[in-house]
């Protein structure tokens, strides 16, 4: 009896040290990307039900010094998606509605109405443009009330990008239908139903939706940048982000929501399965399917004016990371699988301070111009007191700084840019690094 006693203490000693050793590392990190401006928000990482690290770095409030901390409440964009999801879903095990149900029997006056199915909806196959990708609709007020019929008079007004089911484009157009669907069988406000289902059950008490009208002491201000000057960012309208990205929360009821989905409390088994089933793109209803350190990740990014967020979840682990941002910070994914690396002991990297180089201004010049990276996407490139700035469509203007003499980093997010010359040394492209993608933008003027 002794010596098995004495085995068991060994091992919560082992268990002991080695959560602590992971919860220093962690810190380790996430005080680097703090200090160089590449994390403002709050950070939960758990594991086996236990969470590990749940802490806030930043400011809250920046213009008042208040700080940010495990209870800050943070618009959460596109992870809205999961939960719109997971209300169809529910509508399907009580047969409600089908997820083969078509567009038509829901709404008229959408051309391949009677093709796209709820399914198609939820997958980014429907071949409904985005709206966000809309700079008209971007560039108007953001702040102001739609009404659904608003919305779906635009998103039918738009041209397919793709006949349904034969290719994959992301589309908030077609999660905010999702949400007028679920209204339409519910007979009652999308907010009204998610609340019900999901976040009475879940004891969700700091999530919602009009985060205009929040009047929380823990509600957090969103910004374009935070360093070296506050620059805030407008709220945007509720019914305009809607059941696509209108959901605030804090990272512990993101994480009551995670922890719920190991069981049947939302959804049966099978249901959950279809949940996680890949489609085009390694997307699956409201979540992306993937691989990470040999591991199965399901997960989701969210990005709205002056948010940032991401979660990861390793399944067949029993680990998630969250991370909430609210200085449009460009690192939360990067900071997200660095957590990842830490926790399954993967090589990472803490971030080193990026020194900064003296460039020419006559080579400075060259680089002025237009470039495109996407359809109605531009940043325009252009000096200021001989200083290199970069604006991007709707968006502020941001200083570049040299790291080498075609290559310059961003300090209010995690982003560089590098010029390209052809043979003639005549500049004819950028490339963004951000986010861990690599879009070249042609230059067009």
């Amino acid at each position: 009896m002794r010596k098995t006693l004495l085995i068991f203490f060994a091992g919560f000693l082992f268990v002991r040290c080695h959560a602590q050793s992971l919860e220093q590392k962690i810190d380790e990190l996430l005080t680097a990307y703090a200090s160089q401006n590449k994390l403002n928000g709050s950070v939960l990482v758990a594991q086996k039900g236990k969470i590990i690290y749940e802490k806030g770095f930043g400011y809250r409030n920046a213009e008042q010094k208040i700080p940010n901390d495990v209870n800050s409440i943070f618009q959460i964009g596109s992870i809205t998606k999961q939960i719109t999801a997971a209300v169809i879903m529910q509508l399907q095990q009580e047969g409600k509605l089908s997820v083969k149900d078509k567009l038509s029997k829901y709404f008229s006056g959408f051309v391949n109405g009677d093709k796209i199915t709820i399914e198609n909806l939820l997958t980014h196959t429907s071949g409904i443009h985005n709206y966000t990708d809309d700079s008209v609709v971007m560039k108007s007020d953001l702040a102001k009330h739609y009404s659904q019929q608003e919305m779906l008079k635009l998103f039918a007004g738009y041209s397919p990008d793709f006949e349904p089911g034969m290719n994959w484009r992301y589309s908030n157009s077609g999660y905010s239908i999702l949400g007028y669907i679920i209204e339409k069988v519910e007979k009652k406000p999308y907010e009204k139903v998610v609340r019900q289902r999901i976040f009475q059950p879940l004891l969700m008490t700091n999530s919602g939706f009009d985060f205009t009208n929040l009047s929380s002491p823990n509600k957090t201000k969103g910004y374009f940048s935070i360093n070296p000057n506050p620059m805030p960012a407008p709220i945007m309208d509720s019914t305009i982000a809607y059941s696509a990205g209108a959901i605030y929360s804090t990272v512990g009821d993101l994480y009551k929501w995670e922890r719920a989905l190991y069981t049947n409390k939302l959804l049966k088994p099978e249901s959950w399965k279809t949940v996680f089933t890949p489609y085009k793109n390694k997307y699956g209803y409201g979540w992306g399917i993937d691989s990470l350190y040999g591991k199965l990740l399901t997960t989701h990014s969210g990005g709205i004016p002056g948010y940032s967020s991401n979660i990861l979840r390793f399944p067949q682990d029993e680990a998630v990371v969250i991370v909430f941002d609210n200085s449009s910070s460009g690192a939360v994914t990067a900071i997200s699988k660095n957590i990842a690396a830490i926790l399954f002991n993967q090589p990472y990297q803490v971030p080193a301070v990026r020194k900064e180089i003296s460039v020419d201004t006559t080579i400075l010049k060259q680089y002025i111009g237009e470039y495109e990276l996407a359809p109605q996407f531009i940043i325009r490139v252009f000096l200021e007191q001989n200083a290199l700035k970069a604006q991007a469509t709707g968006q502020p203007s941001f200083d570049l700084f040299a790291e080498k003499e075609n290559v310059f980093f961003l300090k209010v997010v995690d982003a560089k840019i590098e010029f390209i010359k052809d043979a003639d040394e005549k500049v004819t492209e950028m490339i963004l690094y951000q986010n861990g993608q690599q879009p070249h933008g042609k230059k067009i003027k």
